[in-house]
């Protein structure tokens, strides 16, 4: 398999660059060149076969040409320690809990995923590697945790300082050994700007190995495909027509829902359930796509005014707004309406979902049709926003997961930067020396 990049001004690579590299050199993402279709056989046993079986035989039609069969099992068998169980919440409306993983989050799956398929392409690297993350929330604990102890590689998480809650944090920030936490004072559109800005820059290439954790890589966010297919395999013998509605952020969790789509996941349609952050639900109103300054919500690991994996959507359906419309809604609520939302899916429930996944409930309630099931990601673990979840349903009723726990006995240790590119820089070239 071949990747080009969404800009098509660089040539093709293979698996092991376009995971190595993370971007492409001319600032696009890299996609896969064909995405083929499973078979019938598949979908027959879609219901009978365990979820990392099914995950392993996704995995092998997106990378099986190029990484031997039983490394790639191994890799998809550790990955998937954990379940993707489909929660019924009511009629015809499911949460899919992506938050069984180490750190509570969906960001588990896909982290786990490259941690475990760069340290295959990099272990004949004499030189450390240097893993560049961009986090709003959870991408920086799942991507830490998921390359903690690995020889040969150090992470740097960047985080917006004050812009992320204080559980999230502490799964990164505590860690220590190959894990360095970067607190920039700024934006996570600042964060992302930095590593996109490091990859470009010559002096670092030169002198450095660097590649990215976040979305961006098609090792992160490909694999993500994998517990949609495991959704609609739970649904069983529902045959409405099938809704998934995703938080969407930097819009890497919704590609993957996308390409799963592609390779004929019978989905009807997909719901963009924005925040304040409607950079992309305007385009879907308007056909314009224009990028403006994040907003500070709730609901955290969205407020992204930027987000990169879009043009990867715009590339997959031929930048025809007419197309993309079709088949992704967008909704966009304010924190107050978020609040209500998960207040009262919980008083007339009994189910809990964090800020982000009341964001995508409330677009079910309010997008479903009579002929349609709707599948709702709930992304992570309420108890990871334990201030704002209690201040909606009343302290006592969020639980408390001990591992959540452990990490807020952790130790902060962090390294403040600024927004500006030099200043990143400057680190990065001290600890090259």
């Amino acid at each position: 398999m071949h990747y080009y990049s969404t800009n098509r001004l660089s040539p093709e690579v293979d698996l092991r660059t376009a995971v190595t590299k993370g971007l492409a050199p001319d600032r696009g993402l890299y996609m896969p060149e064909t995405i083929t279709p499973m078979d019938l056989v598949f979908f027959a046993q879609l219901g009978n076969i365990t979820f990392q079986e099914m995950a392993y035989r996704v995995a092998s039609n997106l990378f099986g040409e190029d990484i031997p069969a039983g490394k790639l099992k191994e890799i998809v068998y550790e990955t998937l320690s954990f379940d993707t169980p489909l929660v019924p919440v009511e009629p015809d409306i499911y949460a899919l809990e992506l938050f069984h993983g180490p750190t509570l989050a969906f960001k588990d799956v896909g982290a786990r995923f490259m941690a475990r398929m760069l340290a295959h392409f990099l272990s004949e690297e004499k030189q450390t590697v240097h893993v560049l993350v961009a986090t709003s929330g959870d991408t920086g604990s799942a991507v830490a945790n998921g390359f903690l102890g690995i020889d040969g590689i150090q992470v740097h998480v960047l985080y917006p300082k004050g812009k992320v809650s204080e559980i999230q944090e502490k799964q990164f920030v505590t860690l220590g050994q190959n894990i360095t936490a970067l607190e920039v004072d700024g934006s996570f559109d600042d964060c992302q700007a930095l590593v996109k800005s490091a990859f470009m820059d010559g002096e670092l290439q030169q002198k450095m190995v660097l590649t990215s954790a976040n979305s961006i890589n098609v090792a992160r966010f490909l694999p993500q495909a994998f517990y949609y297919f495991n959704a609609v395999a739970q649904l069983k013998k529902n045959y409405k027509k099938i809704v998934f509605s995703v938080p969407s952020g930097n819009f890497g969790n919704l590609t993957a829902g996308l390409i799963a789509k592609k390779m004929g996941l019978p989905v009807s349609r997909f719901i963009a359930a924005n925040n304040s952050n409607d950079v992309v639900y305007n385009y879907l109103k308007t056909g314009v796509f224009k990028t403006k300054s994040s907003v500070a919500t709730i609901a955290n690991a969205m407020d992204v005014g930027d987000p990169s994996n879009f043009v990867r959507i715009m590339d997959l359906y031929e930048q025809d707004h007419a197309w993309i419309s079709s088949v992704i809604k967008g909704t966009t609520y304010s924190d107050e309406q978020i609040r209500e939302s998960l207040a009262d899916c919980f008083a007339t429930t009994g189910y809990l979902t964090d800020p982000h996944g009341a964001v995508a409930y409330r677009a079910l309630k309010e997008k479903l049709q009579p002929d349609e099931v709707g599948i709702f990601l709930e992304t992570a673990h309420p108890a990871k926003f334990t201030e704002t979840v209690e201040e909606i349903v009343g302290k006592g009723n969020v639980p408390m997961p001990e591992r959540l726990s452990e990490f807020l006995k952790g130790e902060k240790k962090t390294v403040a930067l600024g927004v500006e590119f030099e200043g990143f820089k400057k680190y990065l070239l001290s600890i090259s020396a």
